[in-house]
């Protein structure tokens, strides 16, 4: 048994943080899912880009669709075409698991993080338009994004709240699910709407490469997840949320999202094998994933006392880094690499329909 398997039989969950055409025309992912308990996947603009615009297998469709469809809309058309192709594969996994997994997510449109209804109004419509029970839509969770993320929930559509980076943001989404919950057992609304809460790990060590001492290089970003766990654990033990439960509301499960190392130097599972709990979720890039199951050590790594987690924070605040204001600028630098990503995606897509970006045909 490899060690993907023997991650799931541990009872972390393995996400693929990756989604083309190619990936599925080739069979790769219905591979992954076979070979290596693969049992979900995230996508988001930056991924969509490079599949689009390094490959041909869109640009048929691209060509030939109506001209006064937004390039936007074209494009949210293909994620969604590819997605519902992907759902099917992890229909069986979000079967056997009563809905807790087996997703797949596409995000709205990140030049919405800052716009809390345009962010409600886009994610309800691509809800609906896509039309699949194994979907999650993507918001930031900004300080405008919170409210929209509760107010979808509310409405019955599953949320992946992204780019968390602390444990004070990762609370606030929890929060906005734990809200939305309650109004919908107070409204007479039983039936379960899951979330998932994606907390970004290696961009805190990218971010602090230069400032780090060095023995503790690559530490802090597992130190800020496994602080983040122990506040998702004593929150899903607390009476607050145990009452919720026993009214049948699932548990908004923790993610750890950019697992893939970023350090030459570094093991290249470092991440992986530094985050394995039970109940919690890893979404990682090919290369991570191919690695870790090749030479992956399993075993948990997290406890729900956070270990010395809160000693390595106290050692990077004493050399000088503040991790409140680095999780918030880490947040806003996240939101505008994507909407850069975004704009790109856009300009490809006008590209192959050989038009100017934005532009709509007379």
């Amino acid at each position: 048994m490899n060690s993907a398997r023997r991650l799931h039989e541990l009872g972390q969950r393995l996400w693929l943080d990756n989604l083309s055409r190619e990936l599925l025309e080739s069979g790769t992912l219905a591979r992954y899912i076979r070979e290596l308990s693969l049992t979900g996947l995230t996508s988001n603009p930056t991924i969509f880009d490079k599949a689009i615009r390094h490959g041909a297998l869109y640009d048929r469709t691209i060509r030939s669709a109506p001209g006064d469809r937004s390039d936007e809309a074209v494009f949210f058309d293909l994620a969604i075409e590819d997605l519902r192709r992907a759902a099917a594969l992890f229909r069986p996994a979000f079967e056997a698991s009563g809905g807790a997994d087996g997703w797949v997510s596409l995000e709205v449109s990140p030049l919405l993080a800052d716009d809390t209804a345009g962010s409600i109004a886009q994610a309800t419509r691509l809800h609906a338009q896509a039309g699949i029970p194994n979907l999650f839509i993507k918001i930031p969770g900004t300080p405008a994004g919170i409210p929209a993320i509760e107010e979808c929930l509310v409405a019955g559509v599953p949320i992946n709240v992204t780019l968390l980076f602390s444990t004070a943001q990762y609370l606030a989404s929890a929060e906005a699910y734990r809200r939305a919950m309650e109004r919908r057992l107070v409204a007479g609304l039983a039936e379960p709407v899951r979330s998932v809460a994606s907390l970004f790990v290696s961009r805190w060590d990218k971010a602090v490469a230069d400032k780090a001492p060095a023995h503790l290089r690559n530490r802090l970003g597992i130190a800020v997840a496994h602080r983040a766990y122990a506040a998702y654990r004593e929150l899903l033990d607390s009476p607050a949320w145990r009452g919720l439960a026993d009214k049948g509301a699932a548990p908004q499960r923790l993610l750890f999202a950019s697992t893939g190392t970023k350090d030459p130097s570094a093991s290249d599972v470092l991440y992986v094998e530094a985050l394995i709990a039970p109940d919690t979720i890893d979404t990682m890039p090919d290369a991570t994933l191919l690695a870790f199951a090749k030479h992956g050590s399993v075993k948990p790594t997290l406890s729900a006392d956070a270990g010395e987690a809160d000693t390595v924070l106290a050692q990077f605040a004493e050399a000088g880094v503040d991790t409140a204001a680095l999780a918030d600028k880490l947040q806003r630098e996240g939101a505008r690499a994507f909407a850069e990503s975004w704009n790109d995606l856009m300009s490809c897509v006008a590209a192959k329909r050989g038009r100017k970006p934005g532009s709509r045909a007379a």
